[in-house]
């Protein structure tokens, strides 16, 4: 008899469902509501929430639009866009998590000072990112943005240099950056902490988790960079794992020969969706076994 069980810490992060809940509010008053970008990092999630108005809007639709409310999502925003707000009256419901609002005033802090002596704004995270546009907007988007220890050669360790990292990088990586860092003898390093602790601590939790199945199902939206680190997370301690973004892409044959069987996913995913590939799990598992008793008779 196989056994699903899901993981009690997978699931969004209190920034995500601080977005979500201030964005079923806002569509609760007003029926209707433009997100500026995805809410979150998976289409499922998305999906339910445009099925009560929310509307998704890029940067570019964004500069066009005058009135109006617009949701800033928890990966927050450069400064630019709130100024662009203000100009055009668009009404701006701020729902950046608090954990990276905190990072963004740090940011802008050190990069007054580093202007002041000629220093070096680095930040550790995927360039490209929402999270890490709107942190290197602290710094009018001159900061050196690394996304491995690899690139350490791109920083110059005789100026003075402010180290953070995107609140979802990994821990490991970014211990391996400063570490490259003060091998160079940098002459003014300060590396702050700025990984956030759901996630980092989410590592050890999964991997316990992980190492108490047969097979391990890892649910999470492709555009997810927490996800992606997570998942490979959960690779290296249960090799059979499959990432999967909903319950359509479950395969019958993964489950022959196996009892364990483990979901789980990113910050990301909501606890509806895992609940879901549960059960299309035990449908695929209970249809196989009628096939089989059929074939035998």
């Amino acid at each position: 008899m196989i056994q699903v069980e899901i993981d009690e810490h997978a699931g969004f992060c209190f920034g995500v469902v601080k977005a979500i809940a201030t964005a079923e509010q806002a569509l609760a008053a007003h029926h209707a509501l433009a997100c500026l970008g995805d809410i979150v990092h998976n289409n499922a999630e998305v999906q339910r929430l445009r099925s009560l108005g929310l509307k998704v809007i890029n940067h570019e639709q964004f500069s066009q639009l005058h009135n109006g409310r617009v949701l800033i999502r928890a990966h927050g925003e450069p400064p630019t866009t709130y100024r662009s707000a203000k100009q055009r009256e668009i009404e701006l419901i701020d729902a950046t998590c608090p954990i990276v609002l905190s990072l963004q005033r740090q940011i802008r802090a050190g990069y007054e000072e580093m202007r002041e002596v000629g220093g070096q704004v680095v930040i550790f995270g995927k360039r490209g990112h929402a999270e890490v546009i709107g942190l290197d907007g602290q710094t009018n988007n001159t900061a050196i943005i690394i996304s491995s220890p690899d690139e350490v050669d791109r920083i110059n360790p005789s100026l003075p240099i402010r180290l953070y990292s995107q609140t979802t990088k990994s821990r490991e990586d970014y211990q391996q950056l400063i570490e490259a860092l003060e091998c160079k003898h940098c002459t003014d390093l300060v590396a702050f902490d700025t990984i956030c602790r759901r996630v980092s601590n989410r590592v050890d939790q999964l991997k316990a988790f992980a190492s108490n199945t047969d097979l391990l199902l890892f649910v999470c939206g492709s555009e997810s960079s927490n996800g992606r680190y997570l998942y490979e997370c959960s690779k290296r301690v249960q090799p059979t794992t499959y990432m999967i973004s909903d319950e359509s892409e479950l395969e019958e044959a993964w489950f022959r020969g196996v009892y364990r069987i483990g979901v789980t996913g990113a910050t990301s995913t909501p606890r509806w969706l895992m609940e879901r590939v549960r059960e299309r799990i035990y449908t695929l598992c209970s249809e196989e076994k009628n096939n089989a008793t059929h074939l035998s008779v």
